[in-house]
């Protein structure tokens, strides 16, 4: 076990390291090339931001997995090379990663059409099904734990390309994608080291060394965004190694785990979409409907906001660890006392 840790807290600092280096570089550049995002109706900062930051998250993963992986690191829980069906999703996870990084790195740098960028996204997250990142099964009130058979291509593609949109939909405040998915990967690298799965729990000690270190950077008042690129390799590894790394047994709570850890982004998309459809108008159509929109019309400060929703994440998930960890109650009450003393805050601070 100590052994899996050790390459585990490496992949965590390699990823850490190379974009807390990267971070300045990338800015530089950016600025130079005049790639920023200006301020506008829908946008909360004031001034033109670079927004390739999620080109050091992006490096600082990689990096960290190939470093590990060069290693002799991607073993089983029995401490033995992974065989080739494990092989393939964990590839699968990191390709369609890298997949999805470009696809937003191109939005960035020439801004593709929705229609675009989404038909793109279906066919990564198609290939990578088809190495292995697949959802087998869903629970069915009344049916519990169901093989979903033909329906486990559209369904996967669904959950692959929603998270990587939602991930991209929170990234409204300085700091707050990052930091939500620096949390959520934190507790997936928990939770999968607790079912057995080191090699999948790799990809979230990478990803969250990486989106961590970013928040360096990135937590207001913001040096840089991460921009769609950024965003969309932070969603779809999220939603990937919940994949390979939590739906992994035919137990109905680990089913339910990454729906759970990944619960904020994932209602916060749903409730802006349905609020949309209900007034008519586009569930495409980005406006200020979004959780940190509602908090901050509150009169919630920018970094209240955020820290807030931070409580929320870290909340959801202790309920994760409660369910798959032995001592994950305990963690369960202290988010909980966190989060009811954050909602106090909130109640006496909000109009």
């Amino acid at each position: 076990m100590l052994h899996h840790l050790f390459y585990h807290l490496l992949a965590f600092i390699v990823s850490a390291i190379v974009v807390l280096l990267s971070t300045p570089i990338v800015k530089t550049i950016g600025l130079k090339s005049g790639r920023v995002d200006r301020p506008g109706d829908r946008k909360v900062h004031q001034r033109p931001m670079v927004r390739l930051g999620g080109v050091s998250i992006f490096l600082g993963t990689i990096i960290a997995l190939l470093i590990v992986w060069l290693s002799g690191g991607f073993i089983d829980a029995t401490g033995q090379i992974l065989n080739r069906k494990d092989e393939y999703e964990i590839w699968g996870v990191t390709l369609g990663g890298i997949g999805f990084f470009l696809i937003g790195l191109a939005d960035d740098l020439f801004s593709l059409s929705a229609l675009r960028r989404l038909l793109m996204q279906i066919g990564v997250s198609t290939i990578a099904w088809m190495a292995g990142v697949q959802i087998e099964f869903l629970t069915v009130p009344s049916l519990g734990l169901t093989d979903i058979g033909w329906l486990s291509l559209p369904i996967t593609v669904i959950w692959l390309v929603g998270m990587a949109n939602a991930i991209n939909w929170i990234d409204g405040l300085d700091g707050l994608a990052a930091g939500v998915s620096g949390i959520a990967a934190v507790v997936m690298l928990i939770v999968s080291l607790s079912m057995n799965q080191p090699a999948a729990a790799l990809i979230a000690a990478a990803l969250a060394g990486g989106t961590l270190g970013f928040l360096r950077y990135n937590f207001n008042p913001a040096q840089i965004f991460m921009g769609d690129g950024g965003a969309y390799f932070i969603g779809f590894t999220l939603a990937g190694v919940g994949v390979i790394g939590l739906v992994k047994t035919t137990a109905i709570t680990s089913v339910l785990l990454p729906y759970l850890i990944l619960a904020v982004p994932i209602l916060d998309m749903s409730a802006v979409i349905l609020d949309r459809l209900r007034n008519g108008k586009s569930p495409f159509i980005a406006d200020k409907r979004h959780l940190h929109h509602r908090l901050l019309n509150a009169g919630l400060s920018h970094r209240f906001a955020v820290l807030f929703i931070y409580s929320l994440t870290l909340w959801v998930g202790s309920l994760a660890l409660a369910f798959s960890v032995p001592s994950g109650v305990v963690y369960a009450m202290g988010a909980t006392s966190l989060l009811g003393y954050a909602s106090w805050k909130v109640w006496r601070h909000a109009r």
